[in-house]
């Protein structure tokens, strides 16, 4: 029997991470969002007292390697040591709840006392390891993609609670379910002895738990179709440009004709000539309102005075000309390198240590310009932490990534959204650049009364065609959600789409997929895509948007303190008792 136990219980903390990892992109399998966690549950629950604590870190970073080793997988194609490095401190987390699992939040350990004995250490489980997926995704700039409620992107009814505590409080209904129904099943003969009165009771808190958070959904999907909106006309201009990290595989002079072609065959333009209805007289398809194309898109960068005034690159200068052809006051967006300058007479030029930018910038038809400047640099990516006095950390950088590094970016300051014309209205966006998407603590400090659209630009190009760019997409699409503000984004490897403020990316009127795929579903091609979307004049100010994080922190303190507090009262008795 030891030696099965031996085997069993590390067996059942890999296959609860890899379960893990078989709910997000590329497997999907989110249905199993609520059973995956119940062997790891009864892998720490039945340890005996000899080594538990030590035992228990060791089953739950079985299951933190378990779960982003193949998760994070894509990350190989561009460091394998950087792959590595982040699995192998992802799984601390994990770790360090399962010692709280199997010692405070442990309801088989010691007597069962209280009608709520069973809820409780569930709750408690459940609150703690919410708290500390919302710390990895804080700690050192943090990493949060892929949370246990994350799962839910596919199930737009439960995901619809994320406007309360965010996507991260959305990881407490699944482990909650199964820690009480791990509880209620299990029927220990010396230490769990259930009455019937105590099994309804705990039945009673699942069932109205999952139908408070189902019906909650439900209304919200319900309410958001009766709110007067603007219509947005988008097109979206996505080239698939392959990238070896940073260093992109096609030419400059050629990446720029892509972009004026695609753009202008969205526009209905090939060659000057019209070639379908979009730009016919009287037609009665919608033109864009505005043209977005990704990340760094152009080569040229822009050079910004300190006083507002600003110049680019003349190559830059003729792409934008050419797509002006395709007729329409639309407003271009596209993500460029920004730069300090200032004028030598009247020539424009970079100043000495010049602070760069990646930003995205805004382009009205009268030539005006508005940039944001991102906020939440990637380490590694935009930056390397002491590099100026660690020089040889680039020389590794360069070594895992194959690509030279340039320097580091700088980090933007103004938290104001940007307000763009959609006809002869005002909305304010709020934008973000590459994995900003994925920070919700930045984009609600965005929220302003009035319409507002999230807008996010992106190149995933440098993790090739792996299943980062999805996972990235399933976490972007709860920013939407979590502040009731649809979202267009816009990547040059995808997923670009149009999502609305349930998270939707259907069209508002039903029965097409705004996401821009090929004919075999694959969002790595290139093309473009004209989409529309409903921009709710008044939306609501969501609790998230209200209290940010601060809702999940205050039940992890409380989670904690459900588990610690009984735990160290039946230890001071012990005590007494000795």
């Amino acid at each position: 029997m030891k030696v099965t136990h031996l085997f069993l219980r590390p067996l059942a903390a890999v296959a609860s991470g890899l379960g893990m990892a078989a709910l997000f992109p590329p497997h999907g399998y989110s249905q199993l969002v609520w059973i995956v966690f119940l062997p790891l549950l009864f892998a720490l629950w039945s340890l005996g007292e000899g080594k538990r604590k030590r035992k228990a870190f060791g089953f739950g970073l079985l299951t933190g390697l378990a779960f982003f080793l193949p998760n994070l997988a894509w990350l190989r194609t561009v460091s394998d040591a950087g792959w590595a490095a982040l699995s192998i401190y992802l799984a601390l987390f994990p770790a360090i709840w399962a010692l709280f699992a199997a010692t405070w939040g442990n309801p088989w350990r010691g007597e069962e006392k209280g009608f709520f004995h069973v809820p409780r250490h569930a709750l408690a489980c459940a609150l703690v390891w919410t708290g500390l997926e919302l710390l990895r995704g804080w700690l050192f700039t943090g990493f949060g993609w892929n949370t246990y409620g994350t799962a839910f992107s596919e199930s737009l009814v439960f995901a619809q609670a994320a406007d309360l505590l965010g996507a991260t409080g959305l990881s407490i209904l699944p482990i909650f379910v199964q820690a009480v129904l791990l509880q209620v099943f299990v029927r220990r003969v010396s230490q769990f002895h259930s009455s019937g009165l105590r099994k309804r009771l705990a039945f009673t808190c699942v069932i109205a738990a999952m139908f408070a958070t189902y019906g909650y959904g439900m209304w919200r999907i319900f309410s958001a179709r009766k709110v007067e909106s603007i219509r947005l006309n988008a097109l979206l201009v996505q080239l698939n440009i392959p990238q070896e990290a940073s260093r992109q595989l096609v030419e400059g002079f050629e990446i720029h004709l892509r972009y004026e072609d695609e753009t202008l065959e969205g526009l209905g333009v090939v060659d000057g000539e019209v070639i379908h209805s979009l730009n016919s007289p009287g037609s009665s398809a919608p033109k864009p309102d505005w043209v977005i194309w990704p990340e760094t898109a152009l080569t040229g960068r822009i050079l910004r005075m300190d006083d507002g005034d600003w110049a680019t690159a003349q190559e830059n200068w003729t792409t934008l000309e050419r797509i002006r052809q395709g007729g329409g006051d639309f407003t271009l967006m596209l993500g460029l390198t920004e730069l300090e300058a200032e004028w030598q007479g009247d020539e424009p030029i970079m100043k000495k240590d010049a602070r760069a930018w990646n930003s995205l910038a805004v382009m009205p038809a009268d030539g005006s310009l508005q940039t944001f400047r991102k906020h939440h640099l990637v380490i590694f990516g935009e930056y390397i932490p002491l590099v100026e006095k660690l020089p040889f950390l680039a020389k590794i950088y360069e070594q895992q990534s194959g690509a030279k590094y340039s320097g580091a970016f700088s980090q933007g300051e103004s938290l104001e959204p940007l307000p763009v014309a959609i006809g002869d209205e005002k909305v304010g966006v709020i934008p973000s650049v590459c994995f900003e998407d994925t920070v919700p603590r930045l984009l609600r400090k965005f929220v302003r009364e009035g319409p507002q659209i999230i807008v996010n630009i992106t190149n995933d190009g440098w993790f090739k065609e792996s299943p980062g760019a999805a996972q990235h997409f399933a976490n972007a699409r709860f920013r939407a959600i979590e502040l009731r503000r649809p979202m267009i984004r816009c990547a040059n490897t995808g997923v670009s789409a149009a999502i609305s403020s349930t998270g939707s990316t259907m069209h508002p009127e039903g029965g097409r997929l705004q996401e821009l795929r090929d004919e075999n579903g694959s969002h790595f091609t290139r093309g473009h895509l004209l989409t529309q979307l409903d921009i709710p004049v008044d939306p609501p100010t969501t609790l998230y948007a209200r209290i940010g994080d601060l809702g999940v922190i205050v039940l992890t303190l409380i989670g904690f303190l459900m588990g610690a507090i009984p735990a160290l009262r039946e230890r001071r008795q012990e005590v007494k008792e000795a």
